[in-house]
């Protein structure tokens, strides 16, 4: 066998097959070919955990895995989506699927190679190289990501995209997704339609659906979407991209429906199955939830995929059925991530609620009643999101079950209410959390209707031409609730008649500083329930 490029003594690999045998003959090809370090591992979920903690310069992956619902393909597509795996590291699928859309799911999601049983020494040394080569041609763009300057890396792709340059489709698919962190929606279209007229792929597609839906257009979105899924009914980031828009409509059962379907295809994904099992937990599917959210807990608690959300979740359906025993285990393994990551305040919350419904449990209301006005302390903090008032409010309705007298709790929801009743799926979630309180329902549902008639109000003086005034009542308004909408809405009145408003200037320094304190960036907590991160998309790891 000829030796590849020099370097290859310093390079590490590492080879993931549940075959002793496949292990033995791949170890011992990697070392005549003059890698380095070889290490082995038989297990995705085990693999999973290395390559979130060590970056190899090869992974040499199996497609299937014996006695797992997990697939090598499960792997690269978390990998590749959180950000977890380095642009220099070669991913090679090695399979037995001989059918092309086996072979082409993998390819297509920004697989390196791949590998058909029973393959040659040569054929793998090709691969490699090949695949080593394209790093290389590819350097720049790679190295101005890694530096986070996105601007000459799109840069880069664009103009090998129209110079047609070697690897030019792969890099106007890298370009298509840095076009979208920039806001540049058109343009990245532009490249993925351009992906589908070279060469028509289920990502270039679904590239264009999340271009349309990153530039407002909804409905566009959602047509490209049905017609994508209806084609390729088996290519799972589509669901995932349907998902995130039917949360954004507010459309909670029907984009359960859509997680389902995406965890159905892809069983062993911690993602979607901790999507799919949160919202069967709002929508008061239990049974479902717990299932789900103890499968995603048993293969992958120690992952950096695994949200600590999911062990809070554990914990309330296991204290709702008087499982003692489930939920003393769920808090344990709590208790270690706090001691993992004592400086974190999201992980401190989750330990208080804890604290609660072991109170509860125990029936040391006392305890529980400390943990909940704990957290309640803490409500008007900056970083209090959704997710902690949802949480918040189930332990609050818990303590009220115990027939507890709690006369903080009205002026809570009323808070909760025009604080975070910004969408109606914001308030459904909310509701969800009151498990089915009728009185703590009512307040939140008048919340809502009231943050909507703000909004209703300052859009009829818009219309009228009293822009200004809008302004005012909106930022008046989004200053004693904190509502991220009605300050979101100020923005974008101030935005569309700014020449028409005299004190706009002054007006807007008023908004932004409303901005950075009370509304998260996209993709903070607030965003975090039943959506993923930049689904669908090639992950550009910084």
């Amino acid at each position: 066998m000829r030796v590849m490029e020099s370097g290859l003594d310093k390079a590490s690999a590492l080879i993931i097959d549940s075959n002793a045998s496949s292990r033995s003959l791949l170890a011992a090809q990697l070392r005549e070919l003059g890698v380095g370090t070889v290490r082995q591992t038989t297990r995705v979920r085990d693999a999973r955990v290395i390559l979130e903690h060590t970056a190899y310069d090869i992974v040499l992956c199996d497609y299937h895995f014996d006695g797992s619902e997990l697939s090598g393909q499960d792997l690269l597509d978390e990998l590749r989506r959180e950000q977890l795996l380095p642009y220099s590291t070669v991913f090679v699928m090695v399979t037995g699927e001989a059918s092309y859309s086996a072979v082409a799911e993998a390819a297509e999601a920004a697989l390196d190679a791949y590998l058909i049983k029973p393959y040659t020494s040569a054929s793998l040394s090709d691969r490699l190289a090949h695949a080593r080569q394209r790093k290389r041609i590819l350097k720049g763009i790679f190295d101005a990501i890694e530096a986070q300057d996105f601007e000459t890396a799109a840069n880069l792709c664009l103009k090998r995209f129209e110079e047609k340059g070697k690897y030019w489709l792969y890099a106007a698919r890298i370009g298509a997704e840095l076009m979208l962190r920039l806001n540049r929606h058109a343009d990245a279209r532009t490249l993925y339609e351009a992906i589908i007229e070279a060469r028509t792929v289920p990502w270039a597609r679904l590239g264009v659906a999340r271009s349309e839906l990153a530039a407002g257009n909804t409905t566009a979105a959602r047509r490209t979407l049905e017609t994508l899924i209806g084609e390729v009914p088996d290519y799972a980031d589509s669901y995932d991209v349907m998902g995130r828009m039917q949360m954004d409509q507010g459309e909670i059962a029907e984009a359960l429906a859509t997680y389902r379907i995406a965890t159905k295809l892809t069983p062993g994904c911690l993602l979607r199955g901790q999507r799919a099992g949160t919202l069967a937990f709002y929508m008061g599917e239990r049974t479902e939830s717990l299932k789900m959210l103890e499968s995603t807990m048993a293969n992958g608690l120690r992952s950096k995929l695994f949200d600590m959300l999911t062990l809070v979740l554990i914990g309330l359906m296991r204290f709702d059925a008087r499982d003692s025993k489930g939920l003393r285990y769920a808090h344990e393994s709590m208790l270690q991530e706090i001691e993992r990551q004592p400086d974190s305040a999201r992980i401190r919350r989750f330990g208080l609620v804890f604290q609660g419904l072991r109170g509860l449990s125990e029936h040391k209301i006392a305890s529980a009643l400390e943990a909940a006005r704990k957290l309640s302390a803490e409500f008007d903090a900056p970083d209090f999101d959704l997710e902690a008032a949802s949480l918040l409010l189930g332990l609050w309705i818990r303590l009220a079950r115990q027939a507890i007298q709690l006369d903080e709790m009205d002026s809570l929801l009323k808070k909760m209410g025009l604080r975070y009743c910004t969408t109606k799926s914001s308030t459904e979630i909310l509701i969800a959390m009151t498990e089915g309180n009728e009185e703590a329902s009512t307040s939140l549902r008048d919340s809502h209707v009231q943050v909507f008639g703000i909004a209703e109000m300052a859009m009829r003086h818009s219309m009228r031409g009293g822009a200004e005034t809008a302004v005012r009542l909106l930022i008046e308004q989004g200053e004693q609730t904190r509502n991220a909408k009605l300050i979101d809405m100020a923005s974008l009145v101030l935005k569309r008649h700014h020449d028409k408003i005299e004190h706009a200037d002054e007006l807007q320094s008023k908004v932004v500083e409303l901005q950075e304190l009370h509304v998260l960036p996209l993709g903070g907590a607030a965003t975090r329930i039943g959506q993923s991160r930049a689904a669908g998309g090639l992950a550009l790891r910084t």
